[in-house]
């Protein structure tokens, strides 16, 4: 089913309005501790259940099989590998990418609280990083999905037997893309920081890469969406626009080079690419809040980020009571990886979320706020970021990782495999149809159907996955047919690892 309506640019997919103030009633359904390392685990296990292409001798979800191994062939290319994003089976680059930038950035702030799932997680970020050098390896191209999303979700199949159109698509010069490639800049350079002491060698393959494809995608500016629009939309239409792409790139190459070219980059360029643009949302399509982070967090000194940092009128708010927000859902709450535990509080959600684009400007306009905060010890000692203190924000954050592991009103983990009560039915074609170990003979596009309808559980538990979850109302239906509360996707755990890891060491 289609559901990544790109009018909302959130790191949290999975649509489900969750009611902020549940967050924060005082007494939770459940206050048992959490087991923030074997979720941890899970989340990262996660990602191996996505793998598209030939599955390594090391694979350990083994349901799973081989799939999309002539992906790229019909555009004379190798684009087999990466990962399908949710719970259909097309590999959509923008997307992924994010992904990749995020998984890296849990690493590079993160990793030293990972333990033994360390090596885990970079492997998670390889096998994306593997697939988008194949991606980028002809000069001013960047293949940018593979697979008709139409075709698709016109199917209920498992990758191991899709024939469903393999469509690839991608941009060049007359055909701009700019956020998709300044996204796939950011994330091989974010990469190249978790390779650098690993593997010296592929880090400076990922950052020559990084910088190349970011020289393409600040030279030939336009929109992916505009030049795809028939692909993209409305599965992850750029609605945002590509700059903050380009910004997002440029504070990741500094990052990752420590040239000062990206920094001038950053300041020359701040004004015209709207530096200061909606920072009350961050995600795959929206990277404003994320660059502001990013920037205060590195060596730039103290006018840019006092110039680029806006203080969220909302964090005004945290010291005298919480806000009520009646539209809140695991999209919506960013908890970043590296780094800061960062909360994006947005309404209408549920009904962008579902397709109703009237509602897009009510949505902009009704946003409830932002609040950003460092955890304690690495703030900037030149930004103020909020008059809230460093414990509460992390006790917000921690209240938000712990509802989604089960305290909430129904004591349902939305993290497939965690806890004693989980999701059953995700929409997810992988998970709900019976393994080919199971079930040798193929099981054709319509011939799905069954499963997709049946009531029974899946047959494949996607161990780590965190579907959308509960309604307004925190109303679960467990059901595949209700893909905005029962969808997983990788952008939606990307981000969680970090906090994870975070919370795995200081609980």
């Amino acid at each position: 089913m289609a559901r990544k309506l790109s009018l909302i640019p959130v790191i949290f997919p999975a649509v489900l309005a969750v009611s902020f103030s549940l967050l924060l009633s005082a007494t939770p359904i459940l206050a048992a501790g959490h087991d923030y390392h074997d979720a941890l685990r899970k989340s990262i296990l996660f990602f191996e259940g996505q793998r598209s292409g030939r599955l390594p001798p090391d694979q350990r979800v083994r349901w799973r099989r081989d799939s999309a191994l002539r992906d790229g062939s019909t555009a004379g290319v190798d684009l087999t590998g990466g990962y399908y994003d949710a719970g259909d089976n097309v590999k959509f680059g923008f997307p992924m990418a994010f992904t990749t930038t995020l998984l890296a950035w849990s690493i590079i702030d993160f990793g030293r609280n990972m333990g033994p799932e360390l090596k885990n997680a970079v492997k998670a970020v390889k096998w994306s990083t593997d697939y988008l050098l194949k991606a980028t390896a002809k000069p001013g191209v960047v293949y940018v999905q593979v697979g008709d999303a139409y075709s698709d979700h016109s199917c209920w199949e498992r990758p191991e037997d899709m024939d469903t159109l393999r469509t690839v698509y991608k941009i060049d010069n007359a055909h701009p893309g700019s956020d998709v490639a300044g996204e796939t800049a950011a994330a091989l350079a974010a990469a190249s920081i978790v390779f650098r002491s690993r593997d010296p060698a592929y880090s400076r393959l990922l950052l020559n890469r990084a910088v190349r494809v970011f020289n393409f995608a600040d030279k030939h500016r336009g929109a992916y969406s505009s030049s795809l629009h028939a692909a993209v939309c409305p599965f992850y239409c750029d609605v945002n626009g590509y700059q903050d792409e380009l910004l997002w790139a440029a504070a990741w190459l500094h990052k990752a080079s420590r040239r000062r070219g990206y920094r001038e980059y950053i300041v020359k360029n701040e004004v015209i690419l709207r530096a200061g643009d909606t920072i009350n949302e961050f995600g795959w399509d929206n990277k404003h809040a994320g660059i502001n982070v990013l920037i205060s967090k590195g060596p730039y000194g103290g006018v840019l980020c006092v110039s680029s940092i806006i203080k969220p009128k909302f964090c005004a708010e945290l010291e005298g009571g919480i806000k009520v927000h009646k539209h809140l859902n695991f999209r919506d709450l960013v908890f970043p990886s590296g780094g800061p535990p960062c909360m994006c509080l947005e309404s209408g959600a549920t009904e962008v979320l579902m397709g109703k684009a009237e509602y897009f400007e009510s949505f902009k306009q009704n946003a409830d706020g932002f609040i950003c905060s460092l955890l304690p010890g690495i703030s900037h000692p030149q930004v103020q970021y909020s008059p809230a203190s460093p414990a509460l924000l992390k006790q917000l954050a921690k209240r938000q990782v712990n509802y989604i592991l089960g305290d909430n009103p129904l004591g349902m983990s939305y993290m497939v495999g965690y806890g004693p009560r989980f999701p059953r039915r995700i929409h997810h074609r992988g998970s709900s149809l019976p393994s080919v170990a199971a079930h040798p003979a193929r099981i054709g596009c319509k011939a799905g159907s069954q499963y997709y309808s049946s009531p029974n559980p899946n047959p494949n538990l996607l161990v780590g996955a965190v579907v959308g979850g509960p309604n307004v109302s925190d109303a679960f239906p467990d059901s595949r047919s209700y893909f905005q509360e029962s969808e997983p996707t990788t952008y939606i755990n990307a981000p969680l690892v970090g906090l994870l890891a975070f919370f795995s060491a200081h609980p």
